[in-house]
Formats: structure tokens, sequence, C-alpha cells
């Protein structure tokens, strides 16, 4: 131990026994006083004390099965012993990290890696976080082609720092930030609105999710290698926001893959390389874009990130890299994704209120709509008309609150609630899931407990709130 660390009063482990207690009540006062408020309303107020895998436990010890992985950040589940180890290690190295004037060998070991799995692209940029690769592809768009417009599809979601605001398609989030920056959106899958707006001679490119998060919507089959064929013929680029779909998750390697033919300009990544672990984002690109945004040595700092191709995060994703390829991580989602979804679906026919199963590889969105039997229906509206989205809301707190099994709603307003596990799931989880899932829908379809008479607490609410 170094004089230093003998001195130091700092104690970890110290601070969080005798502190962790106030969890909450040090949100409430110091941070987003919502999360808290809005945590205790549903029920989801629990306290987590460790995590493996795909899973966590409370303080109580019960564990949960994780079919969220942090907004898909946990890709390989958390904790993934040889993540740990790389971080382990890379800081046991006592690298000269972040000298801003070296070249460390780590991002270019990251970045070649990267571009092994697209190798029509050239070059990486390193930043922090998902917006943040956005917002670069944005920067080098706009530079490179020397058009100040771009193009993105209604519903999506890029990000939320202003630049990638104004590429988010959910007025929710834009709503109060104006004014943004000049771009434009069209629907998905929309070749026509597409080709109108490149007639106009501004736009720089088009960036577009493979898959939406947001209700979990994929491009139409040949959207987007026309696309591509458009925007090549108006000198405009093609952005594959792979932030959330990317490094496995629709069970390829990046989810443009599924249709061939199509090779973006620009590919976003982010989120499972961080083995949960380390922000890093990434910004894949054509040499042509790299070198005439990097024109010239006096430009050579023109677009750059503090803390981009730091040491530990390019352990870190170094180490995912190796593991994805060593387990056949792309491969077991494909798999255990296909399992899940055939099951799900097969339950369409057995619930009214299950309109349908959809996604690829384990990033699966489930839709519920309008029954058709009267008792239901009544209660289905008794929802609706206090506020879309509310039916997915309940079926997502029983699952938590009886089965132990956190899940999401796939967005503001949506009747979907989306599944993204970490992509190391099998087949045990896939029946926890089912299993649950199926108890919870023959309650829905029971006509009372428990789940409607929370759903009229959520009515009251949402109409309070009106």
């Amino acid at each position: 131990m170094t004089a230093a660390e003998q001195g130091s009063g700092f104690d970890l482990d110290k601070l969080l026994a005798e502190r962790g207690s106030e969890r909450y009540d040090l949100h409430t006062r110091h941070l987003n006083h919502q999360l808290p408020r809005m945590l205790h309303t549903i029920g989801f107020d629990k306290v987590y004390e460790r995590a493996e895998g795909a899973y966590f436990w409370d303080d109580e010890g019960q564990d949960y099965l994780d079919m969220l992985a942090g907004f898909g950040v946990m890709g390989l589940g958390r904790h993934h012993p040889v993540v740990r180890k790389a971080l382990h290690d890379v800081l046991d190295a006592q690298l000269a990290d972040l000298t801003r004037f070296d070249c460390q060998p780590l991002p270019g070991l990251l970045a070649e890696k990267l571009l092994g799995h697209a190798p029509h692209l050239d070059r990486v940029f390193f930043g922090n976080s998902g917006t943040e690769a956005v917002e670069t592809a944005l920067k080098f768009a706009r530079y490179a082609t020397g058009k100040p417009r771009v193009l993105f599809c209604t519903h999506a979601f890029h990000g939320l720092t202003t630049g990638s605001l104004s590429v988010n398609g959910e007025d929710s989030f834009r709503k109060g930030f104006a004014p943004l920056l000049p771009d434009t959106a069209i629907p998905l899958g929309d070749l026509a609105a597409l080709e109108r707006e490149l007639g106009r001679g501004d736009v720089a490119g088009f960036v577009v999710e493979p898959i939406q998060g947001k209700g979990v919507h994929e491009t139409p089959p040949g959207f987007l290698r026309a696309a591509q064929e458009l925007l090549h013929k108006h000198k405009a680029l093609l952005i594959a926001d792979e932030v959330q779909t990317g490094l496995g998750r629709t069970g390829a390697f990046y989810a443009y893959e599924h249709e061939s033919g199509v090779e973006p300009d620009l590919v976003c990544v982010a989120k499972a390389l961080s083995g949960g672990y380390v922000p890093v984002g990434a910004t894949l690109g054509k040499d042509w874009i790299f070198k005439r945004v990097y024109s010239s040595m006096d430009r050579v700092l023109v677009h750059s990130a503090s803390f981009g191709a730091n040491a530990q995060a390019m352990a870190a994703g170094l180490a995912v890299l190796a593991v994805m390829e060593d387990e056949k991580v792309v491969e077991n989602a494909r798999q255990t994704g296909d399992l899940l979804r055939t099951r799900l679906a097969a339950l369409v026919d057995r619930y009214e209120l299950l309109y349908e199963v959809r996604g690829r590889g384990l990033m699966i969105g489930i839709e519920f709509g309008k029954p058709t039997s009267l008792g239901l229906r009544s209660r289905w509206a008794m929802l609706q008309a206090a506020r879309k989205g509310l039916f997915a809301q309940m079926v997502v707190v029983p699952l938590l609150q009886r089965h132990r099994i956190l899940t999401q709603v796939s967005g503001d307003h949506l009747e979907v609630i989306k599944l993204i596990p970490p992509l190391i799931i099998g087949e045990r989880e896939v029946d926890r899931f089912v299993e649950a899932f199926t108890a919870v829908m023959d309650d829905a379809h029971g006509g009372g407990g428990l789940m409607w008479d929370f759903g009229r607490t959520l009515v009251k609410q949402a109409m309070a709130h009106r």
C-alpha cells in the first residue's frame, strides 16, 4: 500500500455501509427528484444489493431477472469476469493515459476490432456515449458534404443533447428546448418522402435506427438499401444509429447487416461496448469523411473529447469484443431471441389483449391492443381515456412485484413492452419470463383482481396530472 493510500480517509465500503440506506432520500434532495417519486408510485422502489450476469438481488436476498439490461448497456450481463479482469489489469498497468500528445495502443486496437466487423469503413472516433456518437456523425456529415440538414424518422430516438435532440422524432423530448437544428423528420420507410427532401439539395445525411427503440419497429425490407442509393445519388450520407441495435443485439453484429448490400457511411455504437462499466461511444466512418474533417494539422483537434479513448474504456471494449467472439454471443442472441419471440408470438391467439410480438434477436416488442369482449373492452377504454400506455404499465408492474422480472414500457403513450435483456440469457430465462408473462395475462383477462385495481390507481394519477 502506498503512502497516499495509507493516508487517505476514504473508505468506500464503510461509506456505503453507513449511508447506503439513504439512497432514495439522497436522490430526492440532490438529483432528479421525479425519479424516486415515480419509483415509489409504481412500486419499483427496491433496494438492490448486488448483481451478476442476467440477475440482481435485493436486500432480502431475492433474485430478479433483468430483461432491461440497463437500457441495453449490459449486453454481457453484469460484472462479466473477463471485463472485470481487463479493468483491473489496465488500472494496475498505470498507463500514461490521456496525455493528449501521444498515441496509446489500446484505441487503435479497439478501432481495428470494430472495423473488422464493418470492412467497408476505415476510421473510428471515440467519445463517451451514444448521444455523443450521434453528435459526431451529425458534425462529420455536415462538414464532409458542406450541407446543413440531416433527415431522421418520426418516433426515432438518437439522444438528448441538443444536436441529437434535433434528430429525435419524439415531441415529448423536444418540447421546450427550441430552437434546435434545422433537421426534418420523415415517416419510417417512406422512400418518397426521403426523395422529396433530398431533392431540395441541402441534405447532408439521413440518420436511422435499423430497428427503432421506441415501439421496436424495423425498417421495411429493402428500405435501407434503397435509401442508401437515393442518398448517394444526391451526394448525402447514410448514418446508421446502432447505439442500441449494434454489437449483437438483433442477432447480427450490426443490425443493418440483416439487409444485403447496405454499407452505411457512418455508424454509431455505444452502450454494450462499455461492458457495463466505463462510458464509451464510437463513430465509425469512411476514410474520405475523416480526412475531410481532419484536413490539416491545424484541424487536428477540431473534434475531440476530453475522456475519449481513455484506457479504461478501451480495455473494456476490447474485453467485450473478445467475450462476444469466444462465447458466441451474437449466435446466442439470435437463437435465444428466436425462441423467446416464437413462444411469445404463440400467445397472440390465446389473449385478446395481446396484439403483436415483433423484433429481431433479443430486441423484442410486445404490443397490446383493444380487446373484443365487452367486459375487457370497457376496462381498456377506461385506461385509454385517461392516458395511452397505462395497460402496458399494468403488465410491467406485476412482472416485477410478483415475478421479480424487470422490464420497461417502450416509450411514452405506447402500449408496448420492449425486451432487451443481456445477450447471454438462455432457455432458463426464456422459461421464467414466458411463465410469468402468461400468469400476468391470465390475470388481466380474468377481468378483476389486483391488476385492474392498480389500473384504476394509474387512471386516477393520470387524470390528476392533466
